[in-house]
Formats: structure tokens, sequence, C-alpha cells
């Protein structure tokens, strides 16, 4: 039974548990908002006392952990068992491990339910036992988000925590913290815990106040001046990066003016004009004139030769090409190559 995270969750807070839970792949966040969500409210607190058990990978074997799920509860009408780190299973790739898991997968306790939290790696589809856990489990497969999906996940997030926010701000999240789900959670709480109540909406002041990403010298406002191909500015912010190298780590930046350059390749080959331009950019409405203001300073021809400069630049960055130049010195040569 492939899912969905947000489909899980809704399921869940429909109090709708299963015998059940598979749970696997590159983004931890999703894994751990389901198996947190299951260890704090499938039972109440004093049914945990005897009915929860959370158990480890490493430290267990499946027959250990089938031994558990197969208890009934006391006092309760159900028990919850949660395998963290679930790829560190013992004889997780074994025959004799999967046998076991396939047995109880046919005919699982219905009184347990059973979350494996099997992060960082997915199961070989090939396998039968993959095919029988998607067939008899909640099962979802998880993927680190790409770039331009980020600023609607965040948007989205944020709704559901009752806020809104700015497309700006939006940005600066993205941009600057990149896909790491974890940490812009962790932001995100982090501003709902210390904003006053009559705030609704985030914005970049605010982002600015409780993240600690400068208002003027950001990625966001980086990307801007490139765009208009504003030398003053986007050396200013060259300077501010090196000065502050762990708010800006080059390979984010780099990544940043790869997506800018990439975005306005499509500009120049779709038509400033053309009705498909916003689908094949996959941003938000609001900065699609950006873009287009971007091709008109930026020729095709000058679009791809600073596409290759990127390309020169994070070689340079990860030491492939001249290993001793720094990145503030690095990025100071790129920006001067992109603009002229």
């Amino acid at each position: 039974m492939p899912n969905t995270p947000l489909e899980v969750l809704k399921n869940l807070k429909d109090n709708q548990f299963k015998p059940i839970y598979f749970l696997q792949g590159e983004e931890p966040f999703f894994i751990d908002q389901i198996s947190n969500y299951i260890e704090e409210h499938a039972l109440t607190e004093a049914e945990k006392g005897f009915n929860q058990t959370i158990l480890y990978g490493k430290e267990s074997s499946m027959a250990e952990i089938l031994t558990h799920a197969r208890r009934f509860p006391m006092m309760a009408e159900k028990q919850v068992v949660i395998v963290k780190e679930a790829q560190e299973i013992s004889d997780i790739k074994k025959e004799s491990g999967q046998k076991l898991l396939e047995n109880y997968l046919n005919n699982p306790v219905p009184t347990t339910i059973l979350a494996f939290c099997h992060k960082h790696k997915s199961l070989d589809r090939r396998k039968s036992i993959t095919k029988i856990i998607e067939k008899h489990a909640v099962f979802i497969n998880t993927k680190k988000l790409y770039d331009n999906q980020l600023p609607d996940w965040i948007q989205s997030h944020i709704k559901g925590l009752g806020y809104t926010i700015t497309p700006k701000a939006t940005y600066m999240l993205a941009q600057n913290i990149g896909n790491n789900l974890e940490r812009i959670n962790n932001e995100i709480n982090k501003i709902s815990i210390n904003l006053h109540n009559e705030e609704s909406e985030i914005n970049e002041t605010i982002i600015e106040e409780f993240v600690g990403i400068s208002k003027e010298y950001n990625l966001f406002e980086f990307q801007n001046a490139i765009i208009q191909r504003d030398g003053f500015k986007a050396y200013q912010m060259v300077n501010y990066f090196g000065a502050n190298p762990k708010q800006s780590p080059m390979v984010l930046v780099t990544a940043n003016l790869y997506s800018l350059f990439s975005k306005l390749l499509i500009v120049h080959q779709e038509g400033a004009q053309s009705s498909s331009l916003l689908a094949k950019l996959k941003v938000n409405p609001y900065f699609v004139k950006d873009y287009v203001q971007g091709a008109g300073n930026y020729s095709l021809s000058k679009v791809l030769e600073n596409i290759n400069h990127l390309r020169k630049a994070d070689n340079q960055s990860k030491g492939i090409d001249s290993p001793s130049l720094k990145e503030h010195a690095i990025l100071k040569e790129l920006v001067y190559n992109l603009m002229n």
C-alpha cells in the first residue's frame, strides 16, 4: 500500500492506525514525522508504560522485534512497537530475517501497531520481500525534495501551522538553508514560538530576527543583484559571504546560481511571452518577471557561458581545480566572469 507522507499523517490524525508501517527512503524528516506521531498519539500516557516499545535496529534481530510485536496489550486496546534505524537490523537483508518478516506481514497481530523506520536507504524493489511489504503494510519511500519543490513545501508546512509567509521570506528560507527539511522545520518552529498571536504572516523581517538570515545580505538578494547585473551590490554581498561563510557556504551559492541560469536558459528557449513559461520554470508566479528580466540582461550565449563558469567554480571549491584558492576568491572571480 504505497502512500504519500501527507496521506499517512492525515489518516493518523483521523485516528486510523494500521497494524504495520514501513517507512523508508532518503528523506528522514517524513519518516520521523510519521513515527513521532505514532509514538505520541497512538496510546494515552497511562497506556504507554506497558504497551509502547522502542527498539533500535543495531541492537535487534527480526525475531526479537516480532516477538515484541506478537505480544498482546495490557489493559489497553493496542500496543505500539517502533523500530528506529531499521536499516541496521542484523538480518533484514538475509533470507532468514526476510522470511520471518514475510510470515508476520501475512498474519499481523491486529492489536499491535508495528512501525519500521528504515532511514537513508531503500529495500531492493526487485526482492519479493519489498513487494510483500508494499502489499501488506502502509509503505512510504521518501525522497529528498528538489530545490524547486522547497518553496511550495515551506508554504504548505507553514499553512498547516496556521500562518502564511510572503514569497520573499519563503525563498530566503529555501535558498539559504537548502533542502534540509529538519532544519527548516526547526527554524519554522522557532518562529512560531516567538510570534505574537496577532501576527499571522511571516515576512523577511521576522526571518531576519528569528532565523538570523540578513534581509539585505542573503542568497535571494544576491540572485537579484546578478539578475540586474548590479556589480556593486553583488560584490558587497561577496564580501559579506566571505566574512560569514557559515551563513552562505559556497556549495549553496553555486547551486543557487546554477538554478538561476538554468531558468534563464528556459526563458530563452520558451520565449518571455510563452504561455508555458510558468509551468517550465516551476516557480511562484510572483518571480517570473525577475527571470524574464534576467534573460533580457543575459543573452543566450552568455547564459551558456555562465553555466560553464559555474561548473568551473564548483570544481574549484571542491579542490578539483586550483586547490589553493579560497572560497571568497573563487566567488569573487566567478561574479566577475558572470557579469563580464
